[in-house]
């Protein structure tokens, strides 16, 4: 009986939503396709377009364009119709939300633009540890009443610090990034350090996130991540430590340090798997499609998701 009651709601489910749709496939009324723009198409970026491609129809999402720098790497994988050729050209494709996973100077550079006309998801959170960038995007968002959307990536946790941040119990928090050397991409002396982390392990680096960020833009996100999520320590207040490790050619490790009031602490640690050499490990690129799946309905603030 109990199995019958379950597959009489899937079938009224599967019911509403047909008659939601209308022979084109749009969703009628306020129920019409969310649609996603695209900035960078590299292995993230192919991902997500990927997933929209085959995926978008059912979760109500449409590709409304790619942009990639090179704008070669499109060719014969995205549509035509669907790449964009000048990235100031964007409001012409009329989408919901922007996704930026190309790099931070896109987020310096075109952030605010982007906000002002859609939601805009911030796949280069270390963009914001620049501190007019973060306060000129809060104040778009703000102002534009769209939603200024941080990802949390491979930060396990994200939610609960900001609960506890906003809670006023947040005291400290530690995000350790552990890696293979070949999966570093470092500027400055960083790059020196690793290259002595052929044969054992090296901490690169250990002190305020915000320091950090411009020397490791691209390995250093889920420690932006946590700066976003804890704002009353932000990127001067929350420490980050680096560490390449020779002995890990399959995995990221982060592990996360939260201390509290009372004596309240919580420490997690996430194996990521990644192939030698990945920046990102594999379970990222689906924590950002789930992230995109609840990026609707949050207006005119920072949201962490």
């Amino acid at each position: 009986m109990a199995a019958e009651v379950e597959q009489n709601v899937k079938e009224k489910e599967q019911g509403c939503t047909i008659r939601r749709m209308n022979r084109t496939g749009r969703m009628s009324g306020d129920q019409r396709r969310r649609r996603v723009g695209i900035v960078g198409y590299g292995h993230l970026g192919q991902y997500l377009v990927k997933r929209l491609q085959d995926d978008g129809l059912r979760h109500g999402l449409e590709l409304a364009f790619v942009w990639n720098r090179d704008a070669k790497k499109l060719v014969e994988t995205v549509p035509v119709e669907l790449q964009l050729g000048k990235l100031t050209d964007f409001l012409e494709r009329r989408a919901d939300i922007i996704i930026e996973v190309a790099h931070p100077c896109i987020v310096q550079d075109h952030g605010e633009s982007f906000v002002k006309a859609a939601d805009f998801m911030v796949g280069s959170p270390t963009a914001l540890a620049d501190l007019d960038t973060e306060l000129k995007l809060r104040k778009a968002s703000r102002e534009a009443g769209h939603t200024l959307y941080i990802p949390s990536g491979a930060l396990w946790g994200g939610q609960d610090i900001q609960r506890l941040g906003d809670g006023g119990m947040l005291q400290a928090l530690t995000v350790t990034m552990v890696k293979h050397p070949s999966s570093f991409r470092l500027g400055g002396h960083l790059g020196e350090l690793v290259k002595g982390a052929q044969q054992e392990r090296v901490v690169l680096y250990d002190g305020p996130v915000r320091r950090l960020c411009p020397l490791a833009p691209n390995n250093v996100n889920t420690m932006a991540a946590a700066c976003m999520a804890a704002p009353s320590l932000g990127f001067d207040g929350v420490r980050g430590c680096l560490i390449a490790d020779p002995n890990l050619p399959d995995y990221h490790v982060v592990e996360i340090e939260a201390t509290g009031q009372g004596g309240f602490s919580v420490s997690t640690k996430r194996k990521n798997p990644a192939a030698c050499g990945a920046v990102t490990g594999a379970a990222t690129f689906v924590a950002f499609w789930s992230s995109l799946l609840v990026c609707q309905g949050h207006g005119g603030r920072v949201y962490l998701c």
